[in-house]
């Protein structure tokens, strides 16, 4: 049985990223993503859950991938999260479009700016001019041809890409066993996480 190829980042985490955690967290996970995904939207839970459970043991990052042939709204729906990054909340217009999935029109872009509280005139001038759609595309563009990503969500653990399930269980293996030196702790009552410990456990003897 052949062994799974390794693939690894080629364009590092750096501060122009969106990230959420600790910069000294042991492990990075990072997401191409896309807002109109119906897998990214299922991704989304996981991924919040595997927050709340490692906090600043874990440091998140978003990159967009709007595959526009598939998924109309979505680079709308990036350049709206792009500019309410521009006004400091690109977080929670990253959270309103995942869980707003089936609404993803401009108005509904617009009620989402209000919703977070935006300037909303400096949101719809953003949106008019289309300005922060070059860095959307060059986003895409380098998710394309650097990391030759082909859909969405393409996950990264530690700068290598994660090819298992896309489930808190997978995921936290994945994690805890890119933690080297071994400084994240997860809390044995998580749901299925018995079996995750006894994978981890025999693993480390193994």
């Amino acid at each position: 049985m052949n062994e799974p190829e390794i693939v690894r980042l080629k364009n590092s985490v750096s501060e122009r990223d969106h990230a959420l955690g600790s910069q000294s967290a042991p492990v990075t996970l990072l997401e191409y993503g896309n807002f109109e995904c119906i897998h990214c939207g299922r991704a989304y839970p996981v991924i919040k859950e595997i927050q709340r459970l490692l906090g600043d043991d874990l440091n998140f990052v978003f990159r967009h991938f709007p595959t526009v042939g598939t998924h109309p709204h979505a680079h709308r729906a990036a350049e709206a999260a792009e500019s309410a990054a521009a006004q400091g909340k690109f977080w929670e217009m990253h959270d309103q479009l995942f869980t707003h999935q089936q609404a993803l029109e401009d108005h509904d872009l617009l009620r989402y700016a209000k919703r977070i509280g935006l300037d909303v005139a400096r949101f719809v001038r953003d949106m008019d001019e289309n300005s922060f759609l070059k860095q959307v595309e060059a986003e895409y563009q380098a998710a394309l041809f650097d990391e030759h990503v082909t859909g969405t969500p393409t996950l990264y653990v530690n700068e290598l890409r994660y090819t298992g399930a896309t489930d808190v269980e997978g995921l936290l293996l994945a994690i805890k066993q890119a933690d080297t030196e071994g400084r994240i702790r997860i809390p044995e009552r998580t749901k299925g996480v018995r079996g995750l410990l006894d994978r981890l456990h025999r693993g480390a003897n193994g």
